[in-house]
């Protein structure tokens, strides 16, 4: 095989251009319209897969609105996670292949098979961006709130990216014979880069502090548990929570047809379905759509762990032993009065929501079941809102807890649970200041923990308490005068390097324009053109 069609060179335009041969004859137009194309889509399928991998700490909620749907459980959120990295990944591919094809020299003639795919991709990027503005629009604030933690990390990979393509645009500058082109992409390129040079003036972080004003690690509290290690909102669960060192186990109670209050987070159409064994029971014209139908001796008859297995919702079965797996799979659904106990003995508060369709009268059940147990009533965390005055009235000695900055304002509440996107990081510490508990719900994933620390939360329900109990120290810390020094020493840096990149080209262009012969300055500027003509302007 002769030297200009080596296996390099034939693999690399069979992968981009899908023919063996060369062809002679491309449109410049089309091929550099294809390669932009090719970039564009890899920018667009980049933020989306960060959208998706930040936004991963609300898996859950993603998985729970598909089995609502579809009546059937699947990690749906690795799917698009899954997808969304296939398609990433084949966009850098398709990219890597065009530089290469760059360096070889061939015409980047992209196939239509490519450009059938890549379209493909903007449809399911721009399917999954409608449907979480229409089905989860409260996750958009995920994203820039993600930001006060990758931000400063973000910019310097920006850096380096300008930099490294830098002699390639110089190239095309130098190039082009336009004035006009010249004068644009200039423009363009001195826009940019001063927009990644200066962007660290609006990133803003509550983890860029001295860290010896490191607030103190947020408490844990176990969100139905630990449902990472045992099945929701079961005994195990609870227990395995007490391992993490929380604080809290956080629960939701219903009341049985027989007015007994238990463990349980599903309701309306869907209780029971997701979480026991019910369907396989014989249990003839049975309204699955209240709690409220079922009696307490049935409840207790259904298996509650082995959907756990079956289905592991958090990819975590593999980490339990062959016992821990044998006692998950005979969990049954508790009793609030078996959660009391257990806090009373552990001396763990307890945090609930109420799920049932006559709240009202059923407040009175609870109060009663709790005031019965003998715990502590300061260990009790009264979140729902209706009949609290009666509550107030009744057990003084409950902490109440409110999901509404104005409301606790109105009634000079100290305990705030709210989604940890719903408060800036600035009011966090604005409330703890006014010794308001402020707990963040639900944080599973480290750099939004160690956002949430930074910012001072006095505490987090979480999923995963195994895996946050175990930092001792946000994912990043760095003092602001630290911060300064490194962003001006990296943009100083690539400043210089590409004002001598730029000088560099400039005198091999001039050293080979007053020294070479007409044909080898016809040569060079053919092999130059045909080499960087994806990055030049076109017209």
């Amino acid at each position: 095989m002769s030297q200009d069609e080596s296996c390099s060179r034939v693999g690399s335009r069979c992968c981009y251009s899908c023919h063996w041969e060369r062809r002679h004859e491309s449109k410049r137009k089309c091929a550099c319209c294809g390669f932009w194309f090719v970039v564009l889509v890899l920018l667009l399928s980049a933020i989306w897969l960060y959208i998706c991998m930040v936004t991963f700490n609300d898996q859950d909620e993603v998985n729970w609105q598909g089995f609502t749907a579809l009546k059937w459980w699947v990690n749906w959120f690795m799917v698009v996670i899954i997808v969304s990295a296939v398609i990433t990944t084949y966009c850098v591919l398709l990219l890597l292949f065009a530089l290469f094809q760059v360096a070889l020299g061939e015409p980047l003639d992209l196939h239509w098979l490519h450009k059938i795919f890549l379209f493909l991709g903007v449809i399911l990027i721009t399917a999954g961006v409608t449907g979480i503005s229409l089905r989860w629009e409260k996750e958009w604030p995920t994203v820039p709130l993600s930001l006060q933690a990758t931000g400063p990390f973000l910019q310097f990979g920006a850096v380096v990216a300008m930099t490294l393509l830098s002699p390639f645009i110089f190239s095309g500058f130098n190039m082009d014979k336009s004035k006009c082109s010249q004068f644009l992409m200039a423009v363009v390129f001195v826009v940019v880069s001063v927009a990644i040079f200066l962007c660290p003036l609006f990133i803003q972080s509550p983890c860029l502090i001295e860290k010896r004003q490191l607030p103190e690690k947020p408490k844990l509290i176990g969100h139905r548990g630990a449902p990472m290690l045992a099945p929701e909102n079961t005994m195990m669960s609870f227990k395995k929570s007490i391992e993490c060192n929380v604080t809290a186990f956080e629960t939701d109670v219903q009341l049985s047809k027989d007015r007994v209050p238990f463990l349980l987070h599903d309701n309306n159409s869907d209780i029971l379905l997701r979480t026991t064994n019910v369907k396989s029971r014989n249990f003839q014209n049975k309204n699955f759509s209240l709690s409220t139908n079922w009696t307490w001796e049935e409840l207790q008859s259904l298996n509650a762990g082995e959907w756990f297995l079956e289905t592991d919702p958090f990819r975590s079965v593999y980490k339990l032993s062959e016992e821990e797996r044998e006692l998950s799979r005979n969990q049954s659904i508790p009793s609030l009065h078996q959660l009391l106990d257990l806090a009373k003995e552990h001396d763990v508060s307890v945090l609930f929501d109420l799920y049932n369709p006559d709240t009202e009268n059923d407040t009175e059940v609870i109060v009663d079941t709790i005031m019965r147990s003998g715990i502590d009533p300061r260990l009790v965390l009264w979140l729902p809102y209706v009949r609290r005055e009666y509550v107030k009235e009744t057990a003084p000695g409950f902490i109440q807890v409110y999901s509404d900055r104005e409301k606790l304002e109105e009634n000079n509440g100290t305990f705030l649970n709210v989604k940890y996107s719903k408060l800036k990081m600035e009011e966090i510490r604005d409330l703890r200041s006014s010794n308001i508990t402020v707990n963040m719900w639900v944080v599973n994933e480290r750099w939004l923990f160690s956002l949430l620390w930074c910012a001072g939360a006095s505490s987090v329900t979480t999923n995963a308490c195994h895996l946050l109990k175990d930092m001792e120290q946000p994912d990043w810390v760095m003092a602001p005068r630290k911060y300064l020094i490194i962003w001006i020493a990296v943009d100083i840096t690539s400043i210089v390097i590409m004002i001598g990149v730029y000088i560099i080209q400039r005198k091999t262009d001039c050293f080979c324009s007053m020294t070479g012969t007409e044909m080898q300055r016809d040569q060079i500027q053919a092999w130059n053109e045909k080499e960087l003509y994806p990055f030049l302007a076109t017209g």
